[in-house]
């Protein structure tokens, strides 16, 4: 389970998952299972492991009646901050992002001189966003080491389609607040930033700060893995927290991987099932940058 898969609060997991507070470990390969037989390495599950019928009744329990390859309902509302340079709400499902971006002039210490610009990233989590109450950072006097983790992850991601020397000597700093939690806020947050950084960029140029976008391309992001031997595309909570494989992938919307971070938690994952996790994402991704194009071009 990827540890930004968090249940909202209120939200139910899918049918038949439970929390990984409650969730006893799967036995490993060769192991039996509570049937009593063995439980079969993930490859052999792609290549016949689990019957039609059996991967019918785990993609049923899907939410919003998905299947195994459909996304989550998306919604992209930009301008939801009015003060920020470029802002975007996403909702992802039940899982909703507040993304915004701020410019201002002056960059770090160690780039002053350089006529370069910054682009940075800050994630986190409000207390009730998932369904026990999440404690401030703030409160602990430090970041927990999982934002950390995300709001590095958004950064890097978002600073591989711009280029910094058209921003001149300032700095854009990406926020992604997350409301609700229902799985895959790392990916909601850095396709919802992708949409605050773009508006931001327009709103730069209309103001005659730079004199044309420094953006070279766009990005989003999307979860993917193996629930009960079927390959799943846009994982919520319930899945997330029951994957065998749970996998995030940031892609540009010309298809270049910038970031695959897949973790097979209970059995190895073959070279053949991976591709088939990229496959999906590549599609899902697809869809995103759809929403992102007819949503900037609504803006425009």
């Amino acid at each position: 389970m990827s540890q930004d898969s968090q249940p909202a609060s209120g939200a139910q997991p899918a049918s038949g998952a439970q929390p990984a507070s409650g969730a006893q470990p799967a036995p490993g390969v060769g192991e039996q299972s509570a049937s009593g037989s063995p439980n079969p390495p993930i490859e052999d599950a792609h290549s016949g492991g689990i019957d039609d019928e059996q991967a019918k009744r785990v993609v049923r329990k899907r939410s919003y009646g998905r299947t195994a390859s459909e996304m989550r309902p998306v919604e992209i509302e930009p301008g939801f901050v009015r003060t920020a340079t470029g802002s975007a709400l996403i909702s992802m499902g039940e899982t909703r992002v507040i993304c915004t971006a701020s410019a201002q002039e002056g960059v770090p210490r160690w780039m002053a001189g350089k006529g370069r610009g910054w682009l940075t990233a800050e994630y986190g989590m409000l207390p009730a966003s998932t369904g026990d109450r999440k404690a401030r950072d703030i409160s602990k006097g430090r970041l927990d080491g999982r934002s950390v983790e995300i709001q590095r992850l958004i950064g890097r991601s978002l600073r591989v389609i711009i280029d910094l020397s058209l921003l001149g000597e300032r700095t854009i700093y990406l926020d992604c607040d997350v409301l609700q939690a229902d799985g895959g806020t790392r990916c909601a947050s850095i396709t919802g930033a992708y949409v605050a950084l773009a508006l931001a960029c327009q709103r730069l140029q209309s103001k005659e700060r730079i004199e044309r976008s420094p953006l070279t391309g766009s990005i989003a992001a999307v979860s993917c893995g193996v629930v009960g031997g079927v390959a799943m595309l846009d994982l919520d909570y319930g899945e997330d927290s029951n994957a065998e494989v749970d996998a995030n992938v940031v892609m540009t919307g010309e298809g270049g991987l910038v970031e695959v971070q897949a973790t097979a938690e209970r059995t190895p994952l073959s070279r053949a099932s991976l591709d088939e996790l990229l496959a999906l994402a590549a599609d899902g991704i697809g869809e995103l940058r759809a929403d992102q194009e007819r949503v900037l071009a609504d803006v425009s």
